[in-house]
């Protein structure tokens, strides 16, 4: 698939941008330090022509001392492209972060570090027992032993380091020869996964406006110049701090002209006394004082929201400039020579000469996938939608709200954070309208966000199977197996779909999500949710429960949902047959597993409903299903409970939303194998040369003949 927008991880472009911005900064730095004066004088001349921006910006010094950097097989070493950059850059780019496993991840290095207090805690307390017995020890005659007068260096046995002596230098050297130490002993620190030693991110130096928007970034990795201890003092750091504040201003990464600041604070003491002779040259005032504290403002953006990459040679906005396509203006591309060769790009299928009629009447769906009843519904379907700033200025910053937003949970976080589900105040319209009414919340209320997973079921179960399906009867069963299949985010959510014991309350739910993506321990689970009036529990074996509160009454009595765990592709999975079968936001064409789950789905002939972020997306998964089974899908229509929140999109502008459309698998009719066929109108009968005449007529005219020759 060209666009994978509704697809990727929002934080993989961030860290792509975050790679790219830094690999030309490491690029340009080298060639200015290379050249002579003159280039500093040029650029500083240069700085100090920009316009001025009237926020404030900061300078962090940000030192690490927890995590390290592991890279696998395949990674190049060093601070530069070799840390995945290519992998997030280049044209076959993760989709996930889990993706990026095997070539860089972070270990932590805390635990390594605690174990070697410990040893040497545990060894100055034997030396101290040992000194103390010594002190207080008498000799034969009953006088105390003397204290040995011996100095640490003479005490330390000839051959073997002397550790006081490094642990007391603190220096550059002593940082150095503990790196080769854990480099000779990886075994001793724990929860390494490779041979090597994890590189040490010392310190980042990191300049962002008073808003929080990042507009640079440099790596101080162990073993740089400057990298090692810099709160401590280490020298050369000013000179790489200027280079980075010089860098952000002439090529900002959070898109926008180049520009200076109005004032420049630092957050580091030594850092700000030594650029108070350089920050003056470039024509920017610096702050009397360090920081002291700072935080992030309520507009607080990441700086991915504001960059573009065109869609040919993945270039970002604060490298070159970016235009739409003038026909269709829908995708990205930097110049002329982009869009010509995306035109003339072979077979023609794959080029914009093919697509670029397609994608503008894509573009034109825009207006009605925005039309929607909320009251911020003009903020989230922008196309400059700020989704960061609009969670937290409504502090949606916990339990579920993560799911959305570019934030990593920290190490220690449940997975499903059971007590967190959206508190929310028989057969319902197909509308946000009508469910936001029937349940009695303010259309001011985002859980929309959240809810377009179990409501969208609701909606295929009520509506779309009927229409489909009539066959089926499925409005009149009273217990129904559903496989999500290809599972991710909304397995993350699970909890949200308790909504369906309400919005269904007389039928019998269990739902399995089936797929490779979901989390290796979760494999095989099985927990029911409960509904006992207006509370919900969650119980996946003795003693683990969860319970929620609706917060309102609810009629009816006890309800179950059972939900089950599989952790592996669709065709892979052994079970009974299920009554139905739905995906979120699926691209077939993104995964190869589909090319054998499709064909497991068209043996099992069961109806399958998928959602998809964008009519594209739709069309892909059309050709897909027709390559892998010689089906194909039902003409796709917008789902009335879509996402309200559009979807960031790199290197396009076309309007992506999460489960944006519906559309269902029309199966290969069976060819002799036995299995029921599907309904179609029987074949016509040959057109005879004349019409038959029947037997018995002939017969009786053969009389009647008969007897007029007689009469005669």
């Amino acid at each position: 698939m060209e666009f994978v927008s509704g697809y990727r991880d929002e934080f993989l472009d961030f860290a792509a941008l975050l790679f790219g911005w830094f690999r030309k900064f490491v690029a340009e730095r080298g060639a200015a330090a290379a050249s002579v004066d003159g280039r500093w004088q040029q650029l500083e001349t240069q700085i100090r022509r920009l316009p001025q921006d009237p926020a404030l910006w900061v300078l962090h010094v940000l030192p690490n001392h927890s995590v390290g950097i592991s890279l696998g097989q395949g990674a190049e070493p060093g601070p530069g492209p070799g840390l995945g950059a290519a992998r997030l850059l280049g044209d076959e780019p993760p989709l996930h972060l889990r993706d990026l496993s095997p070539y860089v991840s972070f270990v932590s290095l805390e635990e390594g570090e605690e174990e070697e207090e410990e040893k040497e805690e545990e060894e100055e307390n034997v030396e101290e027992e040992g000194a103390d017995m010594e002190k207080v020890e008498p000799e034969e005659d009953g006088e105390p032993a003397p204290v040995s007068s011996e100095t640490p260096q003479e005490a330390n046995p000839p051959g073997e380091p002397e550790e006081a002596e490094q642990e007391a230098g603190g220096g550059e050297d002593g940082c150095r020869e503990d790196r080769a130490e854990d480099e000779k002993g990886p075994e001793r620190r724990k929860g390494r996964r490779s041979e090597a030693a994890p590189l040490h991110l010392s310190c980042l130096l990191l300049v962002t406006d008073e808003h929080g928007t990042i507009l640079g970034i440099d790596l101080l990795m162990d073993g740089a110049q400057g990298s090692a201890g810099r709160v401590s003092g280490t020298e050369n750091l000013a000179p790489r701090a200027y280079a980075l504040l010089c860098h952000s201003m002439t090529c900002p990464m959070g898109s926008g002209d180049p520009r200076k600041p109005r004032q420049l604070t630092v957050g580091d003491a030594q850092l700000h006394r030594e650029l108070e002779s350089l920050v003056p040259r470039l024509g920017v005032k610096l702050a009397k004082t360090p920081m002291r504290t700072w935080g992030p403002q309520p507009g607080f953006t990441f700086a991915s929201l504001r960059a573009r990459t065109c869609h040919v040679c993945h270039r970002h906005s604060f490298e070159v400039k970016l235009t739409p396509c003038p026909q269709c203006s829908a995708v990205l591309y930097c110049g002329e020579a982009c869009l010509r060769a995306d035109w003339q790009r072979c077979p023609d299928d794959v080029s914009h000469r093919f697509w670029c009629p397609r994608l503008a009447a894509f573009m034109e769906r825009a207006g009605e996938l925005a039309t929607l009843p909320f009251t911020y519904t003009a903020e989230v379907t922008s196309e400059t939608f700020n989704k960061e700033a609009f969670l937290a200025s409504r502090g949606l910053t916990r339990g579920y709200w993560t799911q959305l937003s570019m934030l990593i949970p920290g190490p220690g976080t449940p997975r499903h954070p059971w007590g967190s589900t959206p508190s929310l105040s028989l057969l319902l319209g197909g509308s946000w309208q009508d469910y936001y009414t029937w349940r009695g919340l303010s259309l001011d209320s985002p859980v929309a966000v959240l809810l377009t997973y179990p409501l969208t079921v609701y909606y295929v179960i009520t509506h779309l199977v009927p229409q489909s399906f009539p066959e089926l009867n499925i409005q009149n069963k009273q217990s129904l197996k559903i496989h999500v299949v290809e599972a991710g985010k909304e397995f993350d959510l699970v909890m949200v779909f308790w909504e369906l014991l309400v919005l269904l309350p007389h039928v019998a739910l269990e739902l399995q999500f089936v797929g490779d993506g979901l989390p290796p321990e979760s494999d095989q689970q099985h927990f029911t949710l409960q509904r006992n009036g207006p509370e919900v529990s969650a119980r996946s074996g003795p003693g683990v429960s969860a319970r929620l509160n609706s917060g309102t009454k609810e009629k009816g009595g006890h309800r179950d949902l059972q939900i089950k765990v599989s952790a592996r592709p669709y065709h892979l999975l052994q079970g009974p047959k299920p009554d139905l079968v739905i995906g979120f936001n699926s691209g077939f064409g993104l995964k190869d597993t589909w090319l054998s789950s499709l064909p497991r789905l068209q043996s099992l002939r069961v109806p399958a409903f998928f959602t998809e972020s964008s009519e594209y997306g739709c069309v892909m998964d059309d050709q897909t299903m027709a390559v892998a089974t010689g089906g194909g899908t039902s003409p796709p229509q917008p789902n009335p409970f879509r996402s309200p929140f559009r979807l960031r999109a790199g290197d396009n502008c076309m309007p992506w939303y999460c489960n944006a459309f519906i559309f269902h698998l029309v199966y290969k009719p069976p060819q002799g194998n036995g299995a029921r066929p599907a309904p179609r109108p029987a074949p016509p009968a040959p057109t005879p040369a004349a019409p038959p005449v029947p037997a018995r007529r002939r017969r009786g005219e053969k009389k009647l003949r008969r007897g007029a020759r007689r009469r005669r």
